[in-house]
């Protein structure tokens, strides 16, 4: 158990009171060993991506500095036409065609977007899905990056809204505090029903850039009117 309560205040940007709370009423996954709480990273991860909808507003950080949203999707792109019927096969035609990390093989990255799978779905509901490997690959923060799919037809990923994928999102990140900040924005976007209907109707790079710069400089007068 790698975690304490400081390090959860740390990772989501809340209180105490407030992380004392979620474990009273049993909202978060903790472990008592010798009288202290500790955290699994691992469950926190699972945890904050199920619990998407009510985390992701105060979750969004700036600490990405160069490595913001809109230069994650510059490196990773938009991807139109990816086929498949199952999420096997969504994923395997979405890593053949994806820029991938360097000193990756496609055949790892698929292993680790598929075993991610196997422990719980990452479809967050309308309609989309966040692939990701359980742990963080990509050692160099410098080849992290966001790579958004638009499949041919809609998938079944098990959503727990039922509603079939028609986007995935894919993160390659270096380190789970990126993890957790590129999650939250992405959550966060997803709530936005322009940005939806945007990927619905399978807009370009160009507008969904344009579209998540703005969302950015957005993020960062906010920012910057807490830390005033």
């Amino acid at each position: 158990m790698e975690l304490k309560i400081k390090d959860i205040v740390g990772m989501l940007q809340v209180n105490e009171k407030t992380v004392y709370r979620w474990i009273k009423d049993k909202k978060i996954p903790c472990y008592r060993i010798n009288h202290q709480y500790r955290f699994s990273r691992a469950e926190i991860n699972e945890w904050i991506l199920s619990n998407r909808i009510e985390l992701s507003s105060s979750l969004i950080n700036l600490g990405l500095k160069n490595h913001n949203l809109p230069v994650l999707l510059e490196r990773g792109g938009v991807y139109p036409g990816i086929d498949g019927s199952t999420v096997r096969e969504i994923l395997t035609d979405a890593v053949r065609k994806i820029s991938t990390p360097p000193g990756l093989t496609k055949d790892d990255i698929l292993l680790a977007l598929l075993s991610r799978e196997e422990l719980m779905p990452t479809a967050i509901g309308n309609g989309i899905a966040i692939p990701h490997p359980h742990n963080p690959i990509v050692t160099d923060p410098n080849n992290a990056s966001v790579s958004i799919c638009y499949l041919k037809q809609p998938v079944d990923f098990d959503a727990l809204d039922r509603q079939p994928v028609h986007t995935l999102f894919i993160l390659f990140t270096a380190t789970p505090r990126m993890h957790l900040e590129v999650l939250s924005k992405i959550s966060h976007l997803c709530q936005n029903n322009t940005f939806l209907d945007m990927l619905k109707s399978r807009s370009s790079e160009e507008a969904i850039l344009d579209f998540v710069r703005v969302k950015e400089k957005e993020w960062q007068k906010k920012e910057t009117a807490v830390n005033v």
